[in-house]
């Protein structure tokens, strides 16, 4: 699929890695339609990218929300060929802590978001992806995951999120397979550590020390590192099916 024929969803589109990746969509000559809770900055993202651009207040734990906005977007972008989801929360807590036991509920909010969130908006995606007409490689859609590192070695604190993350991972092969015969791909992406807002207010000593962990090239990820890579999973058909770490080689420490 070439970047051009992009029409795109992109959850947590607003900030951080999918803002990067609405903005490579835009530059390419696609079309974006921005997918996120926080309604200013997401407004203000969307006019910041111009009229291929729009902004759709989502709760992606909302079936019929998530619905309902996938429809809307497609209209709005005539036709949609693209899903990308960046929407996440990564909060860490302790299995057992000080302050006692996990909460079931702390536990199933980051699941309903980062696993079961992606879910929804990917299926609703295929939905509206089988009705297009096959390019002339047989295909009529992508759609991109993002997990994390912490799918594989999750860190002291990050039971929950690796959960989640490992979640992405498991499910990617699987759903490859059933909308191999609409044409439909799914990859996973697996990024370390990347300057995202989540990191950003961190002082600049601590973000160089987090950066030097990373084995080469040694300093954070950027945004614009993800979002060329996702370029790449739109351009290459032959990538599908599998989840690649983006990660310098870093190798998460227990803590």
């Amino acid at each position: 699929m070439q970047i051009q024929d992009v029409r795109a969803i992109v959850t947590g589109g607003a900030s951080g890695l999918g803002l990067a990746t609405a903005e490579m969509i835009v530059r390419g000559g696609g079309k974006v339609a921005l997918f996120d809770v926080n309604e200013q900055t997401g407004v203000a993202a969307a006019q910041s990218l111009g009229g291929g651009a729009s902004f759709h207040r989502v709760d992606v734990t909302s079936e019929a929300a998530v619905s309902d906005a996938v429809k809307a977007a497609a209209a709005a972008m005539g036709g949609l060929t693209a899903a990308v989801n960046c929407a996440g929360i990564g909060t860490p807590r302790r299995f057992v802590g000080k302050d006692g036991p996990m909460p079931g509920d702390f536990f199933r909010k980051v699941i309903e978001i980062n696993l079961v969130g992606s879910f929804l908006v990917a299926v609703q995606a295929a939905v509206q992806m089988q009705q297009n007409a096959p390019n002339a490689a047989g295909e009529r859609g992508v759609i991109v995951l993002t997990a994390s590192v912490a799918a594989y070695d999750g860190q002291v604190g990050q039971v929950a999120y690796s959960a989640s993350k490992g979640g992405l991972v498991g499910m990617t092969l699987p759903m490859a397979r059933d909308l191999s015969s609409s044409g439909i791909r799914v990859m996973t992406i697996a990024p370390g550590i990347f300057e995202t807002p989540l990191l950003a207010a961190l002082p600049e000593d601590a973000k160089a020390s987090l950066g030097k962990q990373v084995p080469f090239p040694p300093r954070l990820g950027q945004p614009a590192e993800y979002a060329q890579f996702v370029r790449q999973v739109f351009e290459n058909t032959m990538l599908n099916g599998e989840t690649v770490r983006l990660d310098g080689a870093i190798r998460m420490a227990p803590r």
